[in-house]
């Protein structure tokens, strides 16, 4: 699990969650990135900004190092994203993903 958190401005909040379902994650699909097995997004307001939370789930290490480089544990974001983002992570935390329960 690759676990990253970034925050817009209220307003730009709805464009950058459509950048990241319409643009961010089909480019990365057509890079042919492989063994990212599924993405979480989620949002919550806070005073005035909105911070997201990413949570990406990856078959493997090698898959995440195909999708950020070789130091993997930095911050993938495309400029387009930076330029709606007030502030982000530069890294990412990274968990091995044992369990999912679902009721």
């Amino acid at each position: 699990m690759r676990i990253w958190k970034g925050w817009t401005s209220i307003k730009n909040a709805a464009i950058y969650e459509d950048m990241l379902v319409r643009e961010v994650f089909p480019a990365v699909q057509k890079k042919g990135v492989t063994g990212l097995e599924k993405v979480s997004i989620s949002k919550k307001s806070v005073e005035d900004e909105v911070e997201f939370l990413l949570l990406l789930r990856f078959d493997c290490l090698e898959s995440v190092k195909t999708f950020a480089g070789e130091d993997y544990e930095a911050a993938y974001i495309p400029e387009n994203a930076k330029q709606v983002l007030l502030r982000y992570q530069d890294r990412a935390t990274h968990y091995e993903f044992r369990k999912e329960l679902i009721f």
